[in-house]
């Protein structure tokens, strides 16, 4: 009986992308950085003074919910990014303002880096003098920056690019029900070069997933249903999709370090925490992980310089 069972055992195997075995390597995190200040951008709806007035139009009678759950949403979002720094970092410190508040607070709060939460609403339900506000602060600021998902297409639209649904129409033309690319999902990545995937092409390093060193492929947390169409002007793509072209680009000029990521990085530590199945396991979002403790290495030594 114990024969037959362990024949059975190694004949069983998981698909990709576990390497066709039966396990998944553990992984302790080590908080590896010494010190980071960052500051945490909610890039979400709050009140109603954070709407414009198609906003108040096509939310009539539903502005009050429609807030309730962007403000939801928001803590979710936040309190992940901020658990990445806290387990990332030795000595943390980080401080959450609201899309509307980042210029003023990075003069004062003077953050190593920036990171930027996801979005819900299309922008044109935003507040425009905050959007172009945060358009005038992103193409000056010196200081690093990550921007996830809907931050991702905020950053691109500052610059100039336009975004569309997944099965690219614009967005007015399909205000629900679109095409989402969701759950855990695979991207390619096509600059392995950068070196925010430092370590990717060294058959010795044990940061990486064999499928990421063999194939330079991520597997992220999506959820979204709008892209950005094109790479803006001085931006260079990362990582690609076959739903969404842009899942990652960066701005490397005129003193600036921008990361955009469409994917939801920042979800590492909330599996972290979650109960382990066979399909579930801690380090299911390790990707994220080791891209966002790589953006805050680049941003120490970014604003070292």
């Amino acid at each position: 009986m114990f024969d037959a069972v362990t024949k059975v055992t190694e004949a069983e195997t998981l698909p990709f992308p576990y390497n066709k075995t039966t396990y998944c390597r553990y992984e302790p995190i080590e908080k590896t950085i010494e010190h980071a200040k960052v500051l945490i951008v909610n890039d979400l709806l709050r009140y109603e003074s954070d709407l414009s007035p198609l906003a108040f139009k096509d939310w009539d009678g539903a502005v009050k919910s429609r807030l309730e759950f962007e403000r939801k949403v928001a803590g979710m979002a936040c309190n992940n990014i901020a658990n990445n720094v806290l387990r990332l970092v030795r000595n943390p410190k980080t401080l959450t303002v609201h899309l509307s508040e980042v210029k003023q607070a990075a003069e004062q709060f003077e953050p190593d880096a920036i990171v930027m939460s996801g979005t819900y609403a299309d922008f044109d339900y935003y507040n425009q003098d905050h959007l172009s506000n945060f358009a005038r602060f992103i193409r000056n600021t010196k200081i690093p920056v990550l921007a996830i998902c809907g931050a991702h297409q905020l950053v691109a639209t500052a610059f100039g690019a336009g975004l569309k649904t997944l099965d690219d129409l614009p967005l007015e033309k399909k205000r629900n029900d679109r095409m989402v690319e969701y759950q855990y999902r695979f991207v390619k990545i096509v600059d392995k070069n950068d070196p925010i995937f430092e370590g990717n092409d060294d058959e010795k390093s044990g940061i990486w997933q064999d499928y990421t060193k063999d194939d330079d492929i991520l597997r992220v947390w999506q959820n979204h249903g709008v892209q950005v169409d094109g790479v803006p002007k001085g931006f260079k793509l990362l990582a690609s999709s076959y739903l969404c072209k842009n899942q990652m680009m960066v701005k490397r000029s005129q003193g600036q370090l921008i990361y955009c990521v469409q994917f939801h990085l920042e979800k590492s530590f909330e599996d972290w925490s979650k109960n382990p199945t066979r399909w579930e396991h801690p380090n299911e979002s390790r990707d994220g992980r080791i891209l966002f403790e790589n953006f805050l290495r680049l941003a120490l030594d970014h604003i070292s310089k």
